[in-house]
């Protein structure tokens, strides 16, 4: 196994959408899969999600972390676990970020997947309308990555 560099690691963040958020709720930790951007600017982790547990937890607790891996196979497979704060962004910023992760995810769909799927409209209506979900974003602070190859 190798020990991927700070500059690795930020690739592989940077080339993907999904990962795995985990945040703590009532003194035990939740993951679960969320749909992100990197924002290269702000080294920070931007995404959004209505109102309910996630959100809760989180601005009761804003440590969190996001682990994102690409694999091949069982011998051959590449990760990153980045850790920092959870930061609600309201107002001309909600929508500034939100927009920056729409434009965000499209381009890396249509980079990896040579399509730009039905859903990606989701993103673009919600950054348009009156009511906006919550956009956070988190600072990361530390980022680690690993890989394996055969």
């Amino acid at each position: 196994m190798k020990i991927l560099s700070k500059s690795e690691s930020i690739t592989l963040l940077k080339d993907n959408y999904i990962g795995h958020l985990s945040y703590i709720a009532q003194g035990h930790p939740f993951t679960l899969p969320i749909t992100y951007f990197y924002d290269l600017g702000s080294n920070a982790i931007i995404s959004y999600s209505a109102e309910g547990h996630k959100i809760d937890a989180m601005r009761k607790n804003g440590a969190v972390s996001l682990e994102v891996e690409e694999i091949v196979s069982n011998n051959n497979w590449q990760s990153i676990l980045a850790h920092g704060t959870f930061e609600e962004l309201k107002g001309t910023d909600a929508k500034y970020y939100l927009h920056q992760f729409t434009e965000g995810v499209k381009s890396i769909i249509k980079e990896k997947e040579h399509t730009l799927p039905e859903f990606i409209s989701e993103f673009s209506s919600k950054s348009s309308s009156k009511k906006i979900p919550v956009v956070y974003r988190f600072k990361i602070l530390e980022i680690t990555g690993r890989r394996k190859e055969a």
